[in-house]
C-alpha cells in the first residue's frame, strides 16, 4: 500500500497548496490513500465543517488533527456524524470524536491513529499506553500513526516504541520538516516531523512580524495567518510493502 501524507495545513495558503497539488501527487506516486493533517486549516487554529469538506473535495481521503482539534465549537457536532476525520486518541474519555478509524482499501484494513504527545503539550492521557490499547483492540492489515508532538525526543521514542508493530509513524505539529526519514530496524517507516503546508515566507505559516515582535517585547500579540503569498507543501509518501519512505516538499 502506498500512503500519501500531507503535514499541517495552515490557513488559506495551505488549503490552496492542497487544492493545486494533492491530486497530482496522488497520481504521480500511485497513492491508494491521501491523509491530510488539517488541525491548522481554519486560519491557523482548528478546522470547520466547511473546510473539512473543502479538503475532501481537493482529494484528501482522510483528515487527522492535533492539539487545536476543538478550537472551533462547530466541530463538536460534526464529530458525531460519520466523518473521515479523527482527533488525538489520548484525549480523556467522553470527548467528542474518535481517535482512530479502520478503513478498507482494496480489501485490506488500514488502521489510522492520531496520537498527541505530552512534552510541553496539554496534560492528557499517556500516548504510549493509548496506542498499545488501540493496537490490542483492533484487527488490521496495515497501521499508520500521526504523532502530534512538540519534542523530537518524544517523537523518536514513539517511533522506536512502535517499531515492528505499525507500518508508519509520522510526526506533525512543529511545522518544520526534519531530515531523518528512515526505515527502522523492524521495518516501521518513520520521520520526526513531516513539516507544514502553508505560507512559506513567515514563521510556521504565520506572518513573521508579529512573531518577532512577541519575542522582542514578551507581550501578547495576535498572530496573523496570511491569506495570499507564496506557499509550501510538505509531505511524505510511504510504501508499506517495499518498506520505503520519501519526503515531499513543493515550494513556490
Amino acid at each position: 500500500m502506498r500512503i500519501l501524507f500531507v503535514g499541517d495545513v495552515v490557513g488559506k495558503v495551505g488549503r490552496r497548496m492542497v487544492q493545486e497539488h494533492l491530486l497530482k501527487l496522488k497520481k504521480e506516486h500511485g497513492a491508494q490513500i491521501a491523509i491530510v493533517n488539517g488541525e491548522n486549516a481554519a486560519h491557523g487554529k482548528g478546522i470547520t465543517e466547511k473546510i473539512y469538506k473543502e479538503l475532501l473535495g481537493y482529494g484528501a481521503d482522510f483528515i487527522t488533527l492535533g492539539n487545536h482539534a476543538f478550537q472551533k465549537r462547530e466541530i463538536y457536532d460534526l464529530f458525531e456524524r460519520d466523518v473521515r476525520m479523527i482527533r488525538p486518541a489520548n484525549y480523556p474519555e467522553g470527548v467528542p470524536g474518535k481517535g482512530h478509524q479502520t478503513i478498507n482499501i482494496n480489501g485490506k484494513k488500514l488502521l489510522i491513529m492520531n496520537i498527541q504527545g505530552r512534552s510541553f503539550m496539554p496534560a492528557i492521557d499517556c500516548p504510549f499506553r493509548c496506542v498499545d490499547q488501540i493496537l490490542k483492540e483492533n484487527e488490521y492489515d496495515y497501521a499508520f500513526v500521526d504523532f502530534h508532538s512538540e519534542t523530537t525526543s518524544e517523537s523518536i521514542a514513539m517511533g522506536y516504541y512502535l517499531d515492528g508493530r505499525v507500518d508508519a509513524v509520522v510526526g506533525t505539529h512543529t511545522h518544520v520538516q526534519t531530515n531523518d526519514e528512515t526505515v527502522l530496524e523492524n521495518k516501521t517507516k518513520y520521520i520526526t516531523d513531516v513539516g507544514m503546508t502553508g505560507f512559506k515566507d513567515g514563521i510556521l505559516g504565520i506572518s513573521k512580524e508579529e512573531v518577532i515582535d512577541r519575542f522582542l517585547h514578551q507581550l501578547p500579540v495576535k498572530h496573523n495567518v496570511p491569506e495570499t503569498g507564496k506557499g509550501i507543501l510538505s509531505g511524505v509518501i510511504i510504501d508499506t510493502d517495499y518498506h520505503k519512505i520519501e519526503k515531499i516538499k513543493i515550494t513556490e
